[in-house]
């Protein structure tokens, strides 16, 4: 059974969503068989890398809120991290454009590593402070889960797999997607945002009962981001 999964590496919620969509699949009595497939999504792919800015005052000006409200707010989502055991350092966030962590995603996919290179994409950028769209630091993150440094460095001086990021943000707005995590189990089930883990397992158990049927059903929705906010 195959779960294809929309996200950005600059979300909150998808790091969060991805640990209790890990949390319900560890539970499912079917695990050995799920296929997991990450698809790229930008929530602002007009950002601009800038290493000088405050995440705070980005994300004031782009939600029309103070400072202030910007910082209660990152606050609330860190809270909401360690629920999860996740330890998020906001406040050394890097201003970064994610296309190039995307590019970097898709190459991993090539080689069975999606899922591996979008956990250590998302800590250097929630929990490191790292600039994710800096090529010695993606070059590090990509030799660390197993790719080999060269093939990295050229990978990230061309454009290779851009089109392949194009192509799954393409998808996502031919299916609709407008925020994320977004989660499409078994092309019948969708769930949108980083939902608790027993909505993940319900989903889960549901699909399995039901494979080879037609069935459709709605979608699940729960916290995201989009490109409006989180």
């Amino acid at each position: 059974m195959k779960i294809d999964i929309w996200s950005d590496i600059r979300c909150p919620f998808c790091y969060i969503g991805k640990k209790k969509f890990e949390r319900g699949l560890e539970k499912f009595p079917g695990k050995e068989n799920i296929e997991v497939v990450w698809h790229s999504f930008e929530l602002d792919p007009t950002l601009i890398t800038d290493t000088t800015s405050s995440i705070y005052d980005y994300l004031a000006e782009r939600k029309n809120i103070t400072r202030q409200q910007a910082v209660q707010m990152n606050n609330q989502v860190t809270k909401i991290a360690a629920e999860v055991d996740l330890v998020f350092n906001i406040d050394k966030s890097i201003l970064a454009n994610s296309f190039n962590d995307h590019r970097l995603v898709q190459s991993a996919k090539k080689n069975g590593l999606a899922d591996e290179a979008e956990e250590a994409l998302f800590k250097a950028y929630f929990t490191d402070g790292a600039n994710i769209d800096d090529y010695e630091t993606l070059t590090g993150i990509g030799v660390s889960i197993g790719l080999k440094q060269a093939v990295v460095r050229d990978m990230l001086k061309s454009n290779a797999f851009s089109e392949d990021v194009r192509y799954d943000q393409k998808l996502a707005g031919d299916i609709g997607i407008n925020g994320v995590p977004f989660f499409v189990i078994d092309n019948k089930y969708a769930i949108s945002g980083a939902q608790a883990p027993e909505n993940f397992l319900e989903v889960l158990n549901t699909a399995w009962q039901e494979i080879g049927t037609l069935k459709h059903a709605g979608v699940s929705e729960g916290e995201i981001c989009s490109a409006e906010g989180c």
